[in-house]
């Protein structure tokens, strides 16, 4: 009877806890550096892994879209994710690693300059880009690392195709379930297009390798639309998983994939 009480306790304390204090907990959890960054007019959340020397080979890990509506007509008031993927995958991850995130999210999203233009027509938009590409040079200042490896799931998939060809030290992009054809998932879906993003198919890929995984069961990012799609990019390599989901189970294969990174 007891533990059931502290079970409901526990579950309730919960429901009542924000997605971003949530977020800082799990991190704090997890032994990582929290990083705030100010740049071109908004707050991003990073949360850091590093090793003692700061170089080697820099992993960044971009998170999904969250929660960017309600329901079909409404919008959320934060979009901040719920169930952040990327940050468990990052615990599995030796090499020195940075989970960035983005503008107004992970509790800025009644900041100053922050529209909900921004979670979701504008996910994608170049100010979106900008800042996070101050923020991580930012990060990279003083540092040595040799390179970076850009590891995004489903819109951060997305935003790693955009971002690693703004850095010349980028060695290779891993996504999960990642979008890379903005127009085709909306039209999929039947939602309206996100105008004013920019769409990574619409970009020539770089001269560094790209893995793309995708889940045999995914009914947001289908392989049998984004596979093709996928494999027209150059040096892209696409794996497609039986069994699994957009969300379930990357945790058991993560550390194979890093393996093979490495």
């Amino acid at each position: 009877m007891l533990i059931a009480i502290l079970l409901a306790i526990s579950l309730l304390l919960q429901s009542c806890t924000s997605p971003t204090e949530l977020l800082l907990r799990q991190s704090s959890d997890l032994g990582f550096t929290h990083r705030t960054f100010i740049v071109q007019g908004f707050q991003l959340e990073a949360f850091a892994k590093e090793n003692a020397e700061q170089e080697g080979v820099l992993h960044v890990y971009l998170e999904g879209d969250g929660l960017p509506w309600w329901s079909e007509y409404s919008i959320s008031a934060d979009p901040t994710p719920r169930n952040p993927l990327m940050l468990r995958l990052m615990a599995l991850d030796r090499s020195p690693s940075l989970y960035l995130g983005r503008p107004c999210y992970n509790g800025h999203a009644q900041d100053l300059g922050c529209s909900p233009l921004l979670w979701t027509n504008r996910r994608y938009a170049p100010e979106v880009l900008a800042a996070m590409e101050e923020a991580l040079t930012v990060f990279l200042h003083g540092r040595r690392y040799s390179g970076l490896i850009w590891l995004g799931h489903s819109g951060g998939g997305a935003l790693a195709l955009l971002l690693a060809q703004r850095f010349p030290a980028t060695r290779a992009v891993v996504t999960v379930a990642g979008n890379a054809e903005i127009d085709v998932w909306a039209d999929l879906h039947e939602y309206s297009r996100l105008q004013g993003s920019l769409n990574p198919a619409d970009f020539q890929a770089g001269e560094y390798p790209e893995t793309h995984y995708l889940g045999g069961r995914d009914e947001i990012i289908p392989p049998s639309v984004f596979q093709p799609i996928l494999q027209k990019r150059r040096n892209a390599k696409v794996v497609v998983i039986p069994g699994f989901s957009h969300v379930c189970c990357w945790d058991s294969l993560w550390p194979k994939i890093l393996n093979e990174l490495l």
